[in-house]
């Protein structure tokens, strides 16, 4: 029992025991003493002496227990305290040593050992750099494949938590709440579909296996076409990789195609019905009578008009499909080039203009090629000349030669035929077709040429925006035990949210609100860089301006921000299934379980403070501020950030982390026992939980 006592406190009870001892052998003796003598006379004067006495040894001993709790149990607590920082977190700096001068070689010691460890920890670092460099290297180019697939990449455990996602799979799954490591799947994807082929694949118990599926978002309604293979794990169901493709679009152009074609076939099915009646009950070689003519006349036209309305949908659909990225057209003259010079002709090109155009750079590559192959069979001398020219708002594709010229019956039939075998269905007038856009020869004085204009083209300007590559994982998670309740479960199986709020002012039940609110979340020991919640949040209320001078939030910037509603819910979903952090925990939490009844969901979540766990390190005596903490655990704030809820929120988290292995190398590696520990500080803070 005595042993979970702090040292202070049992050093406490040592000298209160002592004095109690004192005071008792004191009273004994003058009780002996008055006894012997037998002197009823002498009773005041031995009550006195015992009076004076009692509180001379009470003095002394308060006096001595002073001196040795400054001087001795305080300073061996800092000293324990900054030992554990540096044995057990990457805290480094010197130790204040001038506390501890009372205690002989102690704190030398102990600044000796603290220096050992740290020239064998950045020794032992730096050996382990060397040895992982090529690692690491392997690392962040896989990290760079994995982002650049086009489609969305996920990898789950076999309870469907996320353990892997990439930027196209956050794009896909992203919604009003983008996907995190450790969330649930089934928050962002609809479960029937997916539980399905999990099961199929388990039952099949082939390791090769895939199944293909068609699910949907929760949210928005995107349908995604799916692939899903079983990865092995260590105990438990497989997890599994799942890649994922947007079909909505997909599918709504194939319906429409279906319903044209359909609605085309059955206007070309009515009036060859009605021709093929015509002709059966004509007489072979008699003259047509004139109303047999007027039908035939009038079911030809619907037929040529449902053919032209099928030919333009099909145009349509062909525009469709075109790249959604324009094409360069330094990019398209280039690939013009290499097909020329790859069909063994020689080409002369000009710069091409700083232009780009939404077109299919493959099919018009195709058409030069066969173009420039037909014109050197047909006895057109090479070298050609290749240019791509600004013409007004559109471009020109210009491919000329020397000598005689092109007829235009000769040009349509080579239109008419096959770009190449590879390219079968594809004639060089359904390209052109497909880009609106003509071919035409041209030439004067034996300089001959072929034009190609092309229309929505514009001048390339400042680079766009770079597309965020990332993926974000965490592979231990595939094998996370989750069935623990959370009391029992250690501390780095947990995901924490750690969030910090910036108010108008102090006092929640007098009507002050949340300005701002941020958090970021820690999974499996580690704080995920991109999962951030940042925003503002409009008050309701005027911010006062001594609230302004710390924060810097003004009333302009609040004015179009979310109400607390709208924002709450969005940190609820955000810290779903999370243990809460914060510093200073009760006074974020009072404004945040004040506005439940409008955010529609309680903050129940477990909750710890780190001014508590602070205390428990290093005892209640030194101050707990987030600055002090920081400053001990060698962590630095921007002074840009500080009193910024996002800044805050990073030092308390980056604060947390470096406690964690403190806790641990202290015994406390459950939340429970974390809590029971911090409990016992509850002169400073509330625990909430």
């Amino acid at each position: 029992m005595l042993h979970r006592l702090s040292l202070r406190l049992r050093i406490f009870l040592i000298f209160a025991a002592l004095a109690f001892g004192a005071l008792v052998a004191l009273a004994a003796g003058l009780v002996f003493g008055f006894q012997r003598l037998g002197s009823p006379e002498t009773l005041s004067a031995f009550v006195q002496v015992g009076v004076i006495a009692g509180l001379v040894i009470l003095g002394l001993v308060t006096w001595v227990w002073y001196l040795f709790d400054v001087n001795v149990a305080k300073p061996i607590d800092i000293l324990a305290g900054a030992l554990r920082a540096r044995a057990h977190s990457d805290v480094s700096g010197e130790m204040d040593t001038a506390i501890a001068r009372y205690l002989g070689d102690l704190a030398p010691a102990a600044t000796a050992a603290a220096a050992s460890l740290a020239e064998t920890r950045n020794a032992l670092a730096e050996a382990v750099a060397r040895e992982t460099t090529r690692l690491a290297d392997e690392k962040s180019r896989l990290e760079a494949l994995l982002s650049d697939v086009p489609v969305g990449v996920l990898l789950c455990s076999g309870e469907h938590q996320i353990a892997f996602y990439n930027t196209p799979a956050a794009g896909l799954l992203g919604g009003d709440t983008a996907p995190g490591l450790d969330r649930y799947l089934f928050d962002y994807l609809r479960e029937g579909p997916v539980r399905h082929a999990h099961r199929r694949l388990i039952e099949a118990g082939d390791a090769d296996a895939a199944s293909d599926i068609l699910c949907s978002t929760r949210s928005g309604g995107q349908v995604l076409a799916a692939r899903m293979r079983l990865i092995e794990g260590a105990g438990g169901p497989p997890g599994y990789v799942l890649t994922l493709r947007d079909v909505t679009a997909d599918l709504t152009t194939r319906a429409r195609r279906d319903a044209a074609l359909s609605v085309a076939l059955d206007r070309i099915r009515r009036p060859t019905a009605n021709l093929m009646t015509l002709f059966g009950v004509l007489p072979e070689g008699e003259p047509v009578p004139a109303r047999m003519e007027t039908a035939m006349r009038q079911e030809v036209t619907g037929l040529s008009a449902a053919v032209n309305d099928l030919s333009r949908h099909h145009d349509e659909d062909r525009a469709e499909g075109l790249p959604l990225a324009p094409a360069r057209a330094l990019d398209l003259l280039d690939g013009m080039r290499a097909r020329l010079e790859g069909l063994g002709l020689t080409v002369e090109t000009a710069e091409a203009a700083p232009l780009l155009m939404r077109c299919n750079g493959f099919e018009l590559i195709a058409l030069i090629g066969h173009l420039g192959q037909r014109l050197a069979a047909s006895g057109h001398p090479a070298p050609f000349h290749l240019r791509l020219d600004e013409a007004g708002a559109d471009a020109r594709v210009v491919l000329g030669w020397q000598g005689a010229a092109l007829s235009l019956a000769t040009l349509d039939g080579w239109l008419a035929e096959p770009l190449g075998e590879d390219l079968p269905d594809i004639t060089g007038r359904s390209v052109l077709a497909a880009h609106a856009t003509d071919l035409w020869p041209e030439g004067t004085n034996g300089h001959q040429s072929l034009v190609l204009p092309l229309r929505a083209a514009r001048r390339a300007g400042p680079r766009p925006t770079p597309v965020p590559r990332a993926v974000v994982y965490d592979f231990d998670l595939m094998s996370k035990a989750r069935n623990a309740p959370v009391a029992d479960t250690r501390l780095e199986d947990l995901t924490f949210v750690v969030f910090d709020t910036e108010t108008t002012g102090l006092l929640p039940a007098q009507g002050d609100q949340i300005v701002q609110i941020a958090a970021v979340r820690i999974v499996n020991g580690k704080r995920v860089a991109g999962e951030v919640f940042d925003t503002l949040v409009n008050p309701g209320r005027p911010i006062p301006p001594g609230s302004t001078t710390v924060h810097g939030i003004t009333d302009a910037m609040v004015a179009d921000a979310p109400g607390i509603a709208e924002v709450g819910r969005a940190f609820h979903k955000f810290a779903e299934g999370a243990v809460l952090i914060a510093h200073n925990a009760p006074f974020d939490m009072e404004f945040l379980r004040r506005q439940e009844a409008a955010i529609g969901a309680r903050f129940d979540h477990p909750v710890l403070d780190t001014v508590l766990l602070s205390a428990v390190i290093y005892g209640q005596h030194e101050v707990h501020s987030l600055d002090a903490l920081t400053h001990r655990l060698g962590i630095t704030i921007p002074e840009e950030a500080r009193h910024t809820a996002l800044g805050d929120t990073v030092a308390t988290a980056d604060a947390f982390l470096k406690l964690l292995p403190i806790l641990k190398g202290r015994g406390l590696d459950t939340f429970g026992a974390v809590v029971a520990e911090v409990r016992r500080h509850g002169r400073l803070l509330k625990d909430l939980n």
